[in-house]
């Protein structure tokens, strides 16, 4: 059977993709292979009506509307390989399986790389986050660490202080500061600590205490960390698609790469801003761009 698109990937932008292509009658498999991001959080923020929702709910709940679709198919699934051939794709899973389609959407989502800091893992997701956006409102007004190493910082540090005006800055020994940019974080009265941070400490996720490699201790409630963000698949590089300057996916308006019939939509389009919200619109977005091209196709 030719299915007229596969989609990869089980986040927002998958998920609502799928309903998009499913409500359009076109038949589709979904493949997730259930390994989230937001694996570590406990809530998910910013979605109008499902703000506090846990992921693994958001996740029950999209897939429960999606059983009201006949010509959908979700499959748990790892893709491992898809080749073009004649106009067509060949999707093989890591069980064995091969699936053919016209049309591909990549919705692989992003890997995070968190600073190489003794127990970051253990707050990561609790106390400290990487998006203020999504959850700031929860560490509003507390005393708070910036974990930044690099050209981000500064707006970085900008946008937290929106939520809470005690912040201290640690660089964890870079230098991602000008001098005239120190001077206007100590007039904010922000202070900058250059020394490599030796551990995070605390208790059942809650960050007490930041302890340095020069035995200096600074207590914080929580924080922000900027991580490192880089596609979590290869089929990207495989089928020939181009990042962009932010090392997504590069795409049109409707998701549309530059290999033909591949698509790409969510966090590893985006990159940034990487929300659940607007990972679901452009899951949206991507998918009306493909029943336009397969309508176009076939009328």
């Amino acid at each position: 059977m030719l299915l007229d698109c596969v989609i990869v990937g089980g986040g927002p932008a998958g998920l609502n993709a799928s309903l998009v292509l499913a409500r359009a009658k076109k038949n589709i498999v979904l493949f997730d292979e259930d390994k989230p991001r937001n694996a570590v959080t406990y809530e998910s923020h910013g979605f109008i009506t499902r703000d506090r929702i846990k992921p693994s709910e958001f996740k029950r709940l999209a897939r429960e509307d999606l059983k009201e679709y006949p010509s959908l198919e979700i499959r748990n699934q790892l893709v491992t390989a898809i080749q073009k051939e004649d106009g067509s794709f060949l999707v093989q899973t890591g069980d064995g399986d091969h699936y053919r389609s016209r049309k591909v959407i990549l919705a692989t989502g992003l890997t995070e790389v968190l600073p190489d800091i003794e127990g970051i893992h253990e707050f990561y997701g609790t106390s400290l986050f990487s998006c203020p956006f999504c959850d700031g409102w929860e560490l509003r007004d507390r005393p708070l660490v910036v974990v930044a190493e690099d050209e981000r910082a500064m707006h970085g540090v900008k946008l937290i202080a929106n939520w809470s005006k005690d912040l201290v800055v640690c660089t964890n020994g870079k230098t991602p500061f000008t001098a005239e940019q120190k001077a206007l974080l100590s007039k904010k009265n922000i202070r900058i600590i250059d020394n490599e941070i030796e551990s995070f400490q605390g208790d059942k996720g809650q960050l007490e205490k930041i302890r340095f490699k020069e035995g200096e201790e600074l207590e914080r409630e929580g924080g922000f960390v900027a991580s490192e963000l880089k596609q979590a698949s290869s089929l990207i590089e495989s089928l020939g698609c181009s990042l962009n300057t932010m090392g997504g996916i590069e795409t049109d308006d409707f998701g549309r790469t530059e290999v033909e019939g591949v698509y790409a939509c969510g966090d590893n389009a985006l990159v940034a801003p990487a929300q659940l919200v607007i990972a679901a619109s452009e899951g949206s977005r991507t998918a009306i761009g493909v029943v336009a091209d397969l309508v176009n196709e076939d009328f």
